[in-house]
């Protein structure tokens, strides 16, 4: 998604926005960093060298590429940005994880809050 485009919907929500990557050129070009600066979004690298400090996001992109987007054909940006939305909204509320004692997300932080009162 293009940096301009990113700005624009981060002014939608209230909350702050944050840009992760690793630590490739492009995202260490001071006009990119001056552009975040100025649109007030906090950006985050991961240390280099370190593979591990994304792993959980790289863990779901892998699956939501292996369970979503490999061996299909998406005819238009459109159709695969309604697939992406659609495959994270059934990731977060269907999507039984063992570790999470064989619930979903959403299930196992609503569990959580309410055993803690």
């Amino acid at each position: 998604m293009p940096l301009e485009t990113v700005i624009k919907e981060s002014k939608k929500t209230d909350f702050r926005t944050t840009i992760h990557s690793d630590q490739g050129w492009h995202y260490q070009n001071k006009h990119y960093v001056r552009q975040l600066k100025q649109a007030k979004l906090y950006q985050s690298m991961s240390r280099k060298g370190n593979c591990l400090d994304n792993a959980l996001m790289e863990n779901f992109f892998g699956l939501m590429k292996q369970e979503m987007y490999y061996r299909r054909h998406f005819s238009s940006y459109e159709e695969l940005k309604q697939a992406v939305t659609k495959y994270i909204h059934y990731y977060n509320h269907y999507r039984i994880k063992a570790k999470l004692a064989g619930m979903s997300p959403v299930q196992y932080r609503i569990h959580t809050s309410q055993l803690a009162g």
